[in-house]
């Protein structure tokens, strides 16, 4: 049974706060709790409706985490989806566990891309081109904000991130840094490019003079219109498209 304490507490981790506090956050969704459960991610509980359960009976007797049962209405008002007739799971978060890259992997960073939309649609961006690993800035969204978790469709629970001092890192892996300017160098004059760092900025103001620096080229997408900029997911899907044709 669904109590006012659980239903509190879940509603608490709207607030990123709480989910700082308790080092929890939520998934909801058919597709994207089973991709939960499915990944490396600790579940502290699900709760799910009478069909889910039925549905994925043989993948929920492998569980160990409490099953509480709800009614659709109970799920639409934990939640942030309109129509969820399926399930929600209180997720443990991952520890914020710098990374090393591999010389021949490309990563992308975002330095203080501070919309959860953005940033969801990004990390389903990574996962579509097969980037493993995530650098993002200290201000950059939470990550388990649950607009970044709706927006990547499940691609959370298959990269490896890391919020951490931009200088700090990049200086320290010492691979090519390639960034995303409005006068850079044309991408599609590019015949060759050695793996390393794709470098997102900031949706007003790009990469911030701190970080700039450690930019080894400066990237652009040319236009053939008259838009002003491109949105900066849809920019980190031009940049990975191309980078993984010419990387091969």
């Amino acid at each position: 049974m669904l109590s006012k304490n659980t239903v509190k507490f879940i509603k608490s981790l709207h607030q990123k706060k709480y989910r700082a506090e308790h080092q929890k956050f939520f998934v909801e969704g058919e597709k994207s709790v089973v991709e939960v459960i499915n990944s490396d991610f600790i579940i502290d509980f699900l709760v799910a409706t009478p069909d889910f359960i039925e549905r994925h009976n043989v993948l929920l007797k492998k569980c160990s985490f409490e099953i509480i049962q709800a009614t659709k209405n109970q799920l639409e008002s934990l939640g942030q989806y309109q129509s969820n007739d399926s399930a929600l799971a209180v997720v443990k978060q991952k520890v914020n566990e710098a990374f090393t890259p591999d010389r021949n992997e490309l990563v992308v960073a975002l330095d203080d891309v501070r919309d959860p939309g953005n940033l969801g649609t990004i990390i389903r961006i990574a996962d579509w081109y097969g980037i493993k690993k995530l650098l993002f800035s200290s201000q950059t969204a939470d990550f388990y904000n649950p607009k970044v978790i709706q927006a990547s469709m499940g691609s959370f629970t298959r990269i490896q991130f890391f919020y951490g001092d931009l200088p700090t890192v990049l200086s320290s892996w010492n691979l090519p840094v390639y960034g995303a300017f409005l006068d850079g160098e044309n991408l599609h004059g590019l015949s060759k490019v050695e793996p390393g760092v794709i470098l997102m900025g900031n949706e007003s103001k790009g990469i911030s003079p701190e970080v700039e620096p450690f930019v080894s080229r400066k990237i652009t997408i040319p236009a053939f219109g008259s838009a002003e900029s491109l949105n900066v997911a849809i920019a980190t899907a031009v940049l990975c498209d191309n980078f993984k044709r010419l990387i091969g």
